[in-house]
């Protein structure tokens, strides 16, 4: 898997993310056209800085750089500047799990000065959760992060894996977070929130990233979890700038048709 740093975090800033689209045009006899998006053909573009990396972090990355054989192999890349959590803005989605007792309903007033929030309520005799599954490395360090608050004091628990942590929620809005790595023997992470018995809480802005911190709220549809991305370049230049302190760029690649 694409490494982490010594810090948990993908990357250092600045990142440079492009993404490119095609609209494909039918032009007809009579002049006229119709043109649509063709979103099998974006692409995605990210250009990594790193800076002062450390030589096991160098190591790590000249190890993986070569087991991909440069541009030849594919991978998994986790958007460092993003949100791996897919539909985070609409809990009703299928991407979603939501437990049998639990309701949920739109429009609520954000933290942000929005209606984007969910009033999720808890009808049942034990506690009930929502949850989204991510295929994702489970040796990375993830955040899992959602504002929260309750009607009255509550307190919640937040999933990531098998690891819990219960947060006491007062009426006021609060961005509570888990951070911790997936578990050894699973093949995915479970990342949500669950309820007690009879309570109810408002919750905006659900966030997933391959880092051990929170950054700011990024809304998603498709989620930042690329399959099959893959090094623009077949060499891997970097610099070394003193003792144990290493310079590179890395320009990893994502064709939506490949």
């Amino acid at each position: 898997m694409y490494p982490q740093l010594t810090s948990g975090a993908l990357s250092q800033f600045p990142i440079v993310k492009k993404r490119c689209v095609r609209n494909v045009e039918n032009v007809a006899a009579d002049g006229s056209s119709v043109k649509f998006a063709d979103p099998a053909a974006d692409t995605v573009e990210w250009q990594l800085q790193y800076s002062g990396i450390d030589d096991n972090e160098l190591a790590a990355l000249e190890q993986f750089f070569t087991s991909m054989e440069g541009s030849l192999n594919t991978f998994t890349f986790l958007d460092p500047n993003g949100n791996l959590l897919a539909w985070s803005g609409d809990l009703t989605n299928a991407v979603w799990t939501a437990d049998p007792y639990l309701s949920l309903t739109g429009s609520v007033a954000d933290p942000m000065g929005g209606t984007d929030g969910w009033h999720v309520s808890n009808s049942g005799a034990g506690a009930q959760g929502i949850t989204q599954t991510l295929n994702t490395p489970v040796q990375y360090s993830y955040c899992f992060s959602v504002h929260a608050r309750g009607a009255q004091p509550i307190t919640v628990t937040l999933l990531l894996g098998s690891q819990q942590a219960n947060y006491a929620l007062g009426t006021n809005w609060s961005r509570i977070s888990i951070t911790g790595t997936g578990d050894a023997t699973a093949s995915a992470i479970e990342f949500g929130i669950k309820v007690p018995a009879g309570g109810a809480v408002d919750v905006f802005g659900p966030q997933v990233e391959p880092q051990q911190v929170a950054s700011g709220y990024k809304t998603s549809t498709k989620g930042g979890i690329y399959q099959n991305a893959r090094f623009r370049d077949d060499t891997l230049t970097f610099t070394t700038t003193d003792v144990n302190h290493h310079t590179a760029t890395v320009n990893i690649f994502y064709a939506e048709h490949l």
